[in-house]
């Protein structure tokens, strides 16, 4: 059986995004109630019946979220354009090298915007 498992975990950030033109809102520092949802694809293992345990999920994520939460996302190196899809890849290439079943990065900066990131194809 193939399933995929998602773990969701939130932080808040400030963050400017420079690549914009001065007349735009998001040029400002401004900050976001983010989300992050970290998905693994892959098969169960008949014997356990699950893919992996959440918690694996949870000790590789939640450092990573604890670098950025209450900071200045454009002072974290490899934000310096804090964009969600920059985002979704500063996750992704910090996870997948101790995070081989990663399937998807969901980032979420409001309730109704977000950015899911496979990887590159």
């Amino acid at each position: 059986m193939q399933v995929e498992l998602t773990r969701h975990f939130e932080f808040n950030a400030a963050h400017a995004l420079p690549q914009v033109g001065d007349e735009h809102k998001c040029r400002s520092i401004h900050g976001h109630n983010f989300t992050v949802e970290v998905s693994v694809r892959g098969k169960v293992d008949p014997e356990r019946g699950w893919l992996m345990d959440y918690g694996d999920i949870k000790a590789l994520v939640g450092p990573l979220v604890k670098q950025l939460d209450h900071r200045m996302l454009n002072e974290i190196p490899g934000l310096e354009n804090p964009t969600s899809e920059n985002l979704a890849r500063w996750f992704w290439d910090r996870l997948i090298p101790d995070l081989p079943e990663l399937s998807r990065v969901t980032i979420c900066e409001s309730p109704g915007s977000q950015c899911s990131y496979w990887g590159e194809s």
